[in-house]
């Protein structure tokens, strides 16, 4: 008998790598940290990875999915938000900017749960034509360390029902932030200094950004906001591609 899992299948955008590493071989590589899928995992998904594509295919790939992660990484082209390059901005990574805002377009327009982690919540933010800081002071502790700060909930948005404490203590690694909010967003979160920590789309869309990086850490509540959203349009796409 066929066993079936009915789990929602939860997309998560990755790197493409030049040169990565392991046991004998040093290769080419669409890379992915493993607190995302194992954040998936762990919230109630099936996790799977979306390494950069021909855009044109974004819709069809979400067509596929429950939900959509996009996840952390470099800068975002300062082009993509009308913007000149400035020195502290990291080299640029075309191939991934124009796959992940396809993927963000798709997944707004399809009505599919999206979440975006850092670089996630930024490209939400450009795709909807916000634009971003391209140096933010004391957000980063050191080169490949995360730190932790407290973030404030907005009362009232879905941040805020999904984690209703006054504060909470987040991973944090990132040296840009959100400047002007694109259309419709709302920010749901703030740091102590003030930067936007949070940003959502008001129901009935189910879009959320968070600046920081809980795949970093233990708090499975945002991804299982995500998966519990996915799991509504479960049998939809089951039955469409029956």
């Amino acid at each position: 008998m066929e066993n079936k899992v009915n789990k929602p299948l939860i997309g998560i955008s990755t790197y493409w790598e030049a040169k990565a590493s392991w046991g004998v071989w040093e290769l080419p590589a669409a890379l992915l940290p493993a607190g995302y899928p194992r954040l998936v995992q762990a919230a109630g998904g099936l996790a799977s990875m979306l390494p950069p594509d021909d855009p044109a295919y974004a819709a069809d790939v979400v067509a596929r999915l429950d939900g959509v992660v996009v996840a952390g990484g470099p800068d975002v082209e300062p082009s993509h938000y009308g913007a000149v390059r400035e020195d502290l901005t990291g080299p640029p990574a075309p191939e991934r900017d124009a796959w992940e805002l396809a993927l963000i377009r798709a997944a707004l327009d399809s009505g599919t749960p999206l979440l975006g982690i850092c670089r996630g919540m930024q490209l939400l933010n450009v795709a909807l034509g916000g634009t971003l800081v391209q140096h933010l002071d004391g957000h980063v502790a050191a080169p490949g360390v995360f730190t932790t700060h407290p973030v404030r909930p907005v009362p009232g948005t879905r941040y805020a029902e999904i984690v209703p404490d006054p504060t909470a203590d987040v991973p944090t690694y990132h040296h840009q932030s959100v400047d002007r909010l694109g259309s419709g967003l709302h920010a749901s979160a703030h740091a102590e200094d003030g930067t936007i920590e949070a940003v959502e789309l008001p129901s009935p869309a189910w879009a959320l950004g968070v600046q920081w990086h809980p795949e970093a850490g233990r708090d499975t509540r945002v991804m299982g906001a995500l998966v519990r959203a996915a799991e509504k349009g479960l049998g939809r796409r089951t039955s469409e591609t029956q």
